[in-house]
């Protein structure tokens, strides 16, 4: 394949993506809480897993928590054609397969025109199927297990809120708006007592604390044309849209099933984001996961790991 090929490889890869995404916007679906609508939702939340339990991170979890949806599929884990062919098993006649993508970069070495030799790096993405192990038959029993439901839905909240106060944010609370405040480095959340339940509280603490990590001192996430650019402002919300999606699965928490109030405007500035740039989504995903694994390095283990090793 020659190169001008692959590059429209790639495109097509963000194109085909972004349509669809776009399509479930028009519909009035946001991808990254669809699967919270799933018949396994009274069971373990979770991220999408591969086949050795690790989960998946960024854009390929709204791509698998998506085909899920679509598909009816409850278990979480996706593996290779090659992989449940490894382990013994066989996916079965007439199962698609899902796309998830795999991005890195490899190093260039060209030289200019002095005849000095410069490396470059270049990004590329790569497409490739997997399976859910609904469609395989043959595994592990193991893979086919069903969470139980979470029975104590306390415990559970209580540790969203030890998650948040780990990460050492300033949280007040009093009025009717959620936000975060650039200038006085605070979260400002409305009571408590006046979310629908505790687990709406804490997908909009998980949205705020995602602004949060844009600090300098943090992720480093430019936000100074938040106020001024409609577009920033779409694009940073989207951000902090996917990153709550992922905070609530990482601490098996359903999320709002509801769009808030002011996600109505937002959505409509998606879709004009998106429309414009296919490669928007990507980005948002990627800084999303940056962000969570930010407040994540802020968890107690996390610190410990670190000074043990």
């Amino acid at each position: 394949m020659s190169r001008k090929e692959k590059s429209a490889a790639r495109v097509d890869i963000y194109a085909r993506i972004t349509e669809r995404i776009v399509a479930q916007l028009e519909e009035g679906v946001r991808p990254w809480v669809q699967p919270w609508r799933a018949g396994n939702a009274a069971g373990r939340i979770t991220r999408p897993l591969r086949h050795n339990g690790e989960p998946y991170s960024g854009m390929n979890v709204l791509l698998l928590w998506s085909e899920a949806m679509a598909r009816g599929y409850a278990a979480p884990i996706w593996m290779t054609f090659k992989q449940a062919s490894e382990l013994g098993a066989h996916v079965r006649k007439g199962e698609t397969s899902s796309t998830v993508i795999y991005a890195s970069r490899f190093t260039k070495t060209e030289t200019d025109a002095e005849g000095g030799e410069t490396d470059r790096d270049i990004p590329f993405l790569k497409a490739y199927g997997v399976f859910n192990v609904e469609q395989i038959d043959g595994l592990p029993d193991h893979y086919y297990h069903v969470p139980k439901p979470i029975e104590d839905p306390i415990k559970r909240i209580e540790h969203a809120d030890r998650f948040f106060a780990n990460t050492g944010s300033e949280i007040r609370h009093g009025g009717s708006q959620a936000f975060f405040s650039p200038s006085s480095g605070h979260i400002q959340m409305p009571p408590f007592e006046t979310f629908r339940d505790a687990e709406s509280y804490v997908a909009v603490l998980a949205h705020e604390h995602i602004h949060w990590t844009a600090a300098a001192h943090r992720v480093n996430r430019d936000l100074s044309r938040y106020g001024k650019d409609r577009s920033e402002r779409a694009r940073e919300e989207l951000i902090a849209e996917i990153g709550s999606s992922l905070i609530c699965a990482d601490l098996g928490i359903v999320p709002e099933l509801e769009p808030r109030p002011d996600h109505a405007s937002y959505v409509q500035s998606w879709l004009r984001v998106l429309q414009g740039d296919k490669r928007a989504v990507f980005q948002a995903a990627a800084h999303a996961q940056r962000a969570v694994n930010f407040l994540h390095a802020l968890q107690p283990t996390a610190v410990e790991e670190r000074e043990a090793a």
